[in-house]
């Protein structure tokens, strides 16, 4: 039931997210820094649908890998979406080195589920 009620909390963050970027920075940031912003709410968005898949799968087994898939998605989208909402905000460019360790959270994540699936 965890995956389910935090993929619920990071939908609904992912949305407050995009709404905030659509009207309270459109007309604060630069073309490039809205697009960076509007990648991290698209990356947040769709791996925390994927939370949703891990909830479900984790009712069809065991297997203590679906909860390490569901940990990696989340950090994922705490460091790659994470990094890319302050880097567009802040134009502090160090953040963008933390954004990679994020996608390989990701990549794990995904890599764990096609694992664990039969």
């Amino acid at each position: 039931m965890i995956w389910a009620k935090l993929a619920s909390l990071l939908l609904f963050l992912g949305v407050a997210f995009g709404a905030f970027g659509a009207h309270a920075l459109r007309d604060k940031l630069s073309p490039h820094a809205l697009d960076i912003f509007k990648t991290a709410v698209l990356y947040h968005m769709l791996h925390a649908l994927g939370l949703f898949a891990i909830a479900w799968i984790s009712t069809q087994t065991n297997d203590p890998r679906i909860s390490w898939a569901g940990w990696l998605l989340t950090f994922g989208i705490v460091f790659f979406s994470g990094s890319l909402y302050l880097l567009a905000m802040t134009d502090v460019k160090i953040l963008g080195a933390i954004t990679p360790l994020g996608g390989l959270a990701f990549l794990a994540g995904w890599l764990i589920l096609f694992l664990v699936i039969k």
